[in-house]
């Protein structure tokens, strides 16, 4: 879909006030890291128009948010993580937070969790992730908002991650993840994780099969774990979290995938416009029927991201976009699918 094509699209969106349509519990991520990207009324508009019913941001922005009245997405909102340590310390600093950030809009934008931290665990910030999650519980709730708190963790909180079924925590992360799974696990709030194929892939290619690592089942890459049969890499990690979250106490716990997608260029193994779209699409076709640890449960799913970013490093890195910052798209993801 050209430039046109997208703003055609985008206001007859608005002038018939259409709902949104696409696959539940798909969203995307909306990265900023850009100098020339759209404004946000007119990104809110084109998620509406590419029928996307979910949208994650990475912090706080209140014109963003301003953007998200009344569009009917539902939004993953995450602190900034320079700001963790004084969320744990400060009740009163969660309590403007919650103040200026989510309270303002909580009538109008459907807010699905609050996430305290991105990838941070393990490391010099992990310590303060639960005490965050705890002081903007309390806020929340002191504000009469039941919006579910959490955290985002990588992949790389898993020592063991192959078989899947003998997926656990590394000892350098289970000190910290175990308290957050008890806490996530009393009120019922999925773990959010980062999920990427495409890094295992890119990092051994000669290794790891190509079809494996796009969800294009293929028998020949088929991995096989007590019986249990993978044919692609995506469940086969979300399986090792699982099997990890049981062994920690987190039976039953459920688990969001915050980010996940394939680059259209930069560079490395694999990058391109062809396995990027095919990549995007399997997975919306695929999170619907869950994992073979999981099966008929759909996984809530947050493709990254919306927009090339042209401040991130370069490489791979600036080329994870469904769409250019001119609103043309990179490649098309049918999420009506």
């Amino acid at each position: 879909m050209d430039a046109v094509l997208v703003t055609a699209a985008i206001f007859g969106l608005l002038l018939c006030g259409c709902s949104v349509s696409g696959v539940e519990g798909i969203g995307v991520n909306y990265g900023m890291i850009g100098n020339n990207l759209p404004s946000p009324d007119k990104v809110i508009a084109l998620y509406r128009a590419s029928n996307i019913t979910d949208i994650r941001l990475f912090h706080p922005d209140t014109t963003v948010l301003a953007a998200l009245r009344g569009s009917g997405l539902g939004v993953v909102l995450g602190t900034l993580n320079e700001d963790l340590a004084r969320l744990a310390t400060d009740a009163s600093f969660a309590a403007s937070w919650v103040q200026s950030y989510v309270q303002p809009f909580a009538g109008a934008v459907s807010f699905r969790y609050i996430n305290a931290g991105n990838e941070v665990i393990p490391g010099d910030e992990a310590a303060s992730v639960l005490p965050a999650m705890r002081n903007l519980q309390s806020a929340l709730r002191a504000a009469g908002l039941g919006v579910p708190v959490t955290t985002v963790v990588a992949t790389s909180v898993l020592g063991s991650s192959y078989p899947p079924s003998q997926g656990a925590f590394s000892e350098a992360a289970l000190p910290t993840v175990a308290p957050i799974v008890s806490f996530l696990a009393s009120s019922g709030t999925p773990l959010l994780v980062n999920v990427y194929p495409y890094f295992a892939y890119s990092a051994d290619p000669s290794s790891v099969r190509l079809d494996y690592a796009l969800l294009s089942p293929s028998t020949s890459a088929a991995v096989t774990d007590g019986g249990v049969t993978y044919t692609n890499m995506f469940d086969a990690i979300l399986d090792a979290v699982y099997a990890a979250l049981e062994k920690a106490g987190g039976q039953g716990l459920e688990v969001v995938v915050s980010e996940t997608g394939w680059p259209s260029g930069g560079g490395g193994a694999g990058a391109s416009v062809e396995n990027a779209a095919a990549y995007s699409n399997n997975l919306v076709r695929h999170v619907g029927r869950g994992t073979p640890r999981r099966p008929g449960k759909a996984v809530e799913t947050y493709i990254f991201a919306m927009f090339n970013e042209n401040q991130k490093p370069e490489g791979v890195e600036q080329n994870f976009g469904l769409f250019h910052p001119d609103m043309s798209a990179v490649y098309h993801v049918d999420f009506s699918a």
